[in-house]
């Protein structure tokens, strides 16, 4: 048992095999620090385990650091099984009036329900936030601005917050770790790799109660000012069992992403696979990202997943100019590849969705195989090239959906035979759409056309 540990230059913290860190529940030992939530200058407690302007760290083993989670997390009745919640309520805390959320106290219920910031600001110091102490959840390894960083063999799990939390590092490497949170853990994200450079993760288990590898690089403005994009990344041999998504790209990436290089990942039951998402405001530039070798297994919804839509709202989101105008704020997704995937079993094989005024742009996807309940739908998307991909699908009416996109490939599509519909085309920026060496004789209805797209913008060739 211990309370939080403050690492030093050219140490490695090592944890034999059996050896378990267990982080105390007394929060007092947690001082009120300065942190960040998001990617936003935030009150939060003292990390079980941090390190800042480091040279040389590492923490090693075969041990477990355990975070202790459960006393600073809130949970809904509807996540624990009835066994689990009466066990949750009995341990002390509070309930909320409707008796369907337990609090870990008061205090925290009340910072919780008065949707209270946790933003600094000049007008609200660090001190101000000592009566809402309790809510400010500590992610469990936060490591900022330091530089040669080895993290390996180690189990990391129970964390209040975020698990693995490097911001601004340089030379970051995650070999052979696991992260391991419950599902019901709010914000328990496995891995956050936040405007960070040259890093390798490879090797890692992750399963966990939100994104499971996530590349983030600030939010919005303070995120655009910071201007540190997380870039040269190598994301390998790692599999991901629960998670919201399994590689994930946002929403909080405003300093922007690149040059990252995912390979020979398996994710088994996520919410989603490939998972890239944004919204209005964000502002940053999401490109050069490579994934092959991808494999996926019961995939909750989609198994590649765009959407600039991301409308999840926290009470640390300042005002964003959501206008559909090109501006400073306007995310841009472009710039891929994704090939040699195979997914069995998902709600979607591929979603993706621009903004009318900033289209998703330029993706290669070839060499597919998606086992899926729908096939394909793209929404303002632009050359956007699907090579090689056959579709198995349950839902044959229609396998590919085309909204407001244009400059589309579709070239040795392979689908469900005796399909009901093969494209669906909508709306009049549906423009210059291409399909080449594919039979389009297995399907009922070659394509049906609406909302002013019409027949002539799609072009067949064999």
């Amino acid at each position: 048992m211990t309370g939080p540990i403050e690492l030093k230059s050219n140490v490695n913290l090592h944890l034999r095999k059996s050896a378990t860190l267990l982080l105390t529940t007394d929060k007092n030992q947690y001082a009120l620090v300065e942190g960040v939530y998001e990617g936003k200058r935030a009150a939060r407690n003292q990390s079980p385990i941090s390190g800042m302007n480091l040279e040389n760290i590492a923490i090693t083993g075969q041990g477990i650091v355990d975070g202790n989670g459960d006393v600073w997390r809130a949970v809904h009745k509807s996540q624990l099984t009835e066994g689990q919640w009466k066990e949750k309520v009995a341990s002390g805390g509070v309930l909320k009036e409707d008796g369907k959320t337990w609090y870990p106290s008061e205090q925290f219920k009340k910072a919780s329900t008065e949707n209270r910031s946790m933003l600094l600001s000049p007008e609200k110091p660090l001190q101000s936030f000592a009566d809402m102490k309790d809510m400010l959840r500590p992610n469990l390894v936060v490591l900022t601005n330091c530089k040669n960083v080895l993290l390996e063999g180690i189990t990391f799990q129970n964390s209040a917050a975020w698990c693995l939390h490097p911001l601004m590092c340089q030379d970051l490497t995650i070999r052979n770790v696991t992260t391991k949170n419950p599902e019901y853990a709010h914000n328990g994200d496995g891995m956050d790799i936040e405007s960070c450079k040259n890093f390798l993760i490879e090797g890692c288990t992750l399963d966990v109660g939100d994104d499971a590898i996530c590349i983030k690089s600030g939010k919005d403005e303070e995120g655009r000012k910071r201007g540190m994009p997380t870039e040269n990344g190598i994301i390998r041999n790692n599999t991901v069992y629960n998670g919201h998504g399994g590689f994930v790209v946002g929403s909080e990436m405003s300093g922007g992403a690149r040059y990252i290089f995912v390979s020979n990942c398996t994710f088994m039951g996520t919410d989603k696979g490939l998972r890239f998402k944004s919204v209005r405001g964000r502002g940053g530039i999401v490109e050069h990202i490579y994934a092959k070798d991808i494999f996926m297994k019961d995939i909750a919804q989609e198994a590649i997943f765009f959407d600039m839509y991301y409308f999840v709202k926290f009470a640390t989101d300042g005002q964003r100019d959501e206008r559909p105008v090109v501006n400073e704020g306007t995310p841009i997704f472009r710039n891929m590849k994704f090939e040699n995937i195979v997914c069995n079993g998902a709600q979607k094989g591929i979603f993706v969705r621009g903004l009318p005024e900033m289209a998703i742009q330029n993706i290669t996807m070839e060499n597919m195989t998606l086992q899926t309940e729908k096939g394909i739908e793209l929404i303002d998307a632009s050359g956007i090239r699907l090579s090689s991909i056959q579709l198995i699908t349950k839902d044959t009416k229609p396998m590919i959906h085309v909204e407001n996109s244009n400059n589309l490939t579709f070239n040795a599509i392979k689908y469900t035979a005796n399909a009901d519909l093969l494209f669906e085309v909508d709306g009049d920026r549906s423009q210059a759409i291409r399909v080449t060496n594919t039979d389009m004789t297995k399907a009922h209805t070659k394509a049906e056309f609406s909302h002013g797209a019409i027949e002539k913008n799609l072009l067949i060739t064999n």
